[in-house]
């Protein structure tokens, strides 16, 4: 399996869009639980009637004045019920004031649950939410893509989606805006730093099955695996791209995840299980001090020297496995320090095909680290050099991570001689 983007798997920052709703995939574990009936819990919370409410008479009766209002006065005299509802469902969620917990009508729900099997419709692009502007980047594209045919970059800033405005959308809003029926057209206008004015692209959308793991070999027999995100398909990938390289004789490997989102904790700690030590991958406790744990047998421990590469766009899933692997100084993790998502969301869905994302818990290291908003430290800072990168495809996070490996292996032939 070739990596993508001249076999270096870097630059794919936070969560995909276009094939993928990219919200969906900034969790550390997707759970999903089948709700009987219309209700948010499959079985009744405790003290359920002593929760205050927001729904009572004085707010029901509020949304229909406020509802005759636009009866009577607004301009137009055709409206979406359909979408006034949404809205109502998607702004109780909202008012949590949580980034990772949302309301998904029925067609985005499907969505979901198409795009953690890894397969996905739209452009092919990977994007993420920067943190500091609140507005969509291009973080890298699939390959033979609808994206990377037309020549969408790592690091085009979206301005507008077939026209509209994205300032002030949410991830998925814009995610909806580029996806559609395979075969249909889309125009992104992009921002590309050094171009003097906003640029259009018009792309034809279309229907892929992501490889989330890439593989190829380096000098002095040093194994490269990039994992671009974590779905179901992810640790089917991973154990065949670590075969391959096994096959090739490999003595040390890279492990990138640079500005991997995240994706299924189950098939994280799937991979967790490849190269963990005996103990805990993570645990996580929810707001009633639960305590759940994900755990390692430690039969299949890793036993070549080992680097992992990180960045700010590395977040959720790809914390944990480099977090454990920190904790149990199973390699040095190389790069900027990590985006800092430590917590855990569940799926209630609902018989209508509707359902909410809830974040339900934090997550922790095995040394009892957490992360959110904290991020992991990289034992070897490093940043990218973009202005390199950019030039020529010269990475020197990548370059460190060879460097230190070569170290290693040397030291572990001096040694093997004495």
């Amino acid at each position: 399996m070739e990596p993508r983007d001249n076999k270096l798997g870097i630059m794919f920052a936070g969560v995909i869009a276009g094939f993928f709703l990219a919200t969906f995939l900034l969790v550390a574990g997707v759970f999903v639980i089948h709700a009987k009936g219309f209700s948010f819990f499959k079985t009744k919370p405790k003290n359920i009637n002593e929760i205050d409410s927001a729904v009572n008479d004085e707010t029901l009766n509020k949304v229909k004045v406020i509802e005759d209002t636009i009866n009577n006065y607004y301009y137009k005299t055709e409206i979406d019920r359909d979408a006034e509802a949404n809205a109502i469902y998607k702004g109780v969620v909202a008012s949590l004031g949580d980034p990772y917990s949302e309301y998904y009508t029925s067609s985005e729900y499907n969505d979901l649950m198409s795009d953690t099997q890894g397969i996905y419709y739209g452009i092919g692009a990977y994007v993420s939410m920067d943190k500091d502007t609140n507005l969509p980047r291009i973080t890298g594209t699939i390959k033979n893509s609808p994206a990377e045919k037309i020549g969408l970059k790592a690091n085009d800033v979206i301005y507008k989606v077939a026209g509209e405005n994205v300032q002030g959308m949410t991830l998925s809003e814009v995610v909806g805006l580029i996806r559609g029926e395979i075969g249909t057209e889309v125009t992104i206008t992009i921002y590309r730093e050094g171009e003097p004015d906003y640029l259009d692209y018009t792309l034809k959308r279309d229907k892929v099955e992501a490889q989330t793991v890439n593989t190829t070999m380096l000098e002095d027999n040093i194994g490269y695996l990039g994992i671009t995100e974590f779905d179901s398909v992810t640790p089917e990938q991973f154990n065949q791209g670590m075969e391959e390289l096994r096959k090739k004789k490999m003595e040390a490997l890279v492990l990138d995840l640079r500005s991997n989102p995240g994706g299924s904790l189950n098939a994280v700690c799937d991979i967790a299980r490849e190269l963990l030590p005996k103990g805990d991958i993570v645990y996580t406790v929810d707001r009633d001090g639960n305590r759940e744990n994900f755990e390692c047998d430690g039969t299949k421990e890793i036993d070549i020297p080992l680097v992992v590469l990180v960045n700010g766009y590395s977040a959720s899933a790809s914390e944990i496995l480099s977090g454990a692997i920190k904790d149990y100084d199973k390699g040095t993790i190389v790069g900027e320090t990590t985006y800092g998502k430590g917590v855990v969301q569940r799926i209630f869905p609902f018989t209508d095909g509707t359902a909410v994302k809830l974040t339900i818990s934090n997550y922790f290291t095995p040394k009892g680290n957490d992360i959110n908003g904290v991020g992991i430290t990289p034992d070897v800072e490093i940043e990218l050099d973009y202005e390199a990168y950019n030039k020529d495809g010269t990475d020197n996070q990548l370059n460190k991570a060879i460097e230190i490996l070569k170290k290693e292996l040397k030291g572990a032939a001096l040694d093997d001689a004495a």
